[in-house]
């Protein structure tokens, strides 16, 4: 079986995005509904289902694209969908959780184009509904009626919390870290974190549906090890959307991670490029390092555009879309492997194309 990435195309989601979405949904909505009613508000404003005030909207619950990861990966091994939607509502809870706390931790006041969990509520509450959507998350895998071996599953999405708490810890330390000299952040150290932070979730979704049914370790092994790869990709095409991305559409302020001094794969690789350009963009950030002592990039400093301007012409940009490409195109091929459905693999593919060119 010959595993390929498709090329970029003009194109919205893939149509199996609303396909599981009908499945996962409500059983998340339901999941939801069963908290205390102050927690259920706050994580139901998390999802984009209704205002500060309780009042509902349109929102759906973003792109929802770990829950079809889960579902796939029951398809994968050959069993019904539906066996695998616990492990879909479970790490779209896990995916709430994480994202409630990553924006208490990183400060972040806006995301999908409103106020995050705790601007709108405070950092207390936002902490407690996080807490609680973790605990949902667990629940819905550990309680499921349709699955033959919740435990390996419970184990999976477990061992997931760790490794996602592992890479935010990281992360964090980064900002910490010059941009320049013996202490800088390298590549590897950079490709560790996102393997935490967000290479660990989208490997557990890939793998969470062959686990709650049953299938041998080895292959969800192999599931987890393309989906870390998958999620990894995913996390650099993060770091170039917040770089280059459109503002209206990501719903955060262009630059934001340079300005909270995240160390991001484009600016990373720019830092280490030959040639004149790299040379300036170290100069300019080993300023900031001086002055700063965090390496932080103030969002009016007028040397902003100029370091963004600075990490495209050296490449940075180019070179991690590449890179995505070539983690998600590997990925792909570890699972060439006989016990696959090649028709779902299709199916991967047209998400992983997806992971590749969106917008947001």
């Amino acid at each position: 079986m010959t595993l390929t990435v498709p090329a970029p195309v003009a194109a919205g989601p893939p149509a199996v995005l609303d396909r599981f979405r009908l499945l996962v949904e409500p059983e998340l909505r339901a999941a939801v509904a069963a908290l205390h009613p102050d927690l259920a508000r706050m994580a139901a404003y998390s999802f984009g289902w209704c205002e500060a005030d309780g009042a509902p909207t349109e929102g759906s619950g973003g792109k929802m694209l770990r829950s079809a990861l889960a579902l796939l990966s029951a398809e994968l091994v050959g069993e019904a969908a539906e066996r695998a939607v616990s492990g879909a509502v479970g790490v779209e809870l896990l995916h709430a959780f994480s994202l409630v706390h990553d924006d208490i931790l990183d400060a972040d006041e806006r995301r999908r184009h409103r106020p995050t969990v705790w601007k709108t509520y405070g950092v207390g509450p936002a902490v407690l509904a996080g807490d609680a959507l973790f605990a949902l998350a667990v629940r819905a895998v550990a309680h499921t009626q349709h699955a033959s071996d919740p435990g390996q599953a419970v184990r999976l999405l477990s061992q997931t919390m760790v490794d996602l708490c592992q890479g935010q810890a990281k992360d964090i330390a980064f900002e910490q870290r010059p941009w320049t000299g013996p202490d800088q952040v390298t590549v590897a150290e950079y490709r560790a974190m996102a393997a935490g932070k967000t290479g660990a979730l989208i490997a557990c979704s890939l793998a969470i549906g062959a686990a709650l049914n049953g299938s041998p370790p080895r292959l969800v092994r192999t599931l987890l090890k393309s989906g870390r790869r998958l999620g990894l990709a995913f996390q650099i095409v993060d770091d170039v959307l917040s770089g280059i991305g459109d503002p209206h559409t990501t719903g955060k302020p262009v630059l934001n991670d340079l300005c909270a001094g995240k160390k991001t794969y484009p600016v990373l690789v720019a830092l280490s490029a030959p040639g004149p350009v790299a040379t300036q963009l170290r100069t300019l950030l080993a300023a900031h390092d001086d002055l700063a002592g965090r390496g932080l990039v103030r969002q009016d400093d007028e040397d902003l555009a100029q370091i963004g301007g600075l990490v495209a012409e050296a490449g940075g940009y180019e070179q991690a879309s590449l890179e995505a490409r070539r983690l998600v195109q590997s990925g792909l091929a570890a699972l060439n492997h006989d016990r696959f459905h090649a028709g779902v693999i299709s199916e991967l593919e047209g998400l992983a194309a997806f992971l590749l060119d969106r917008s947001a």
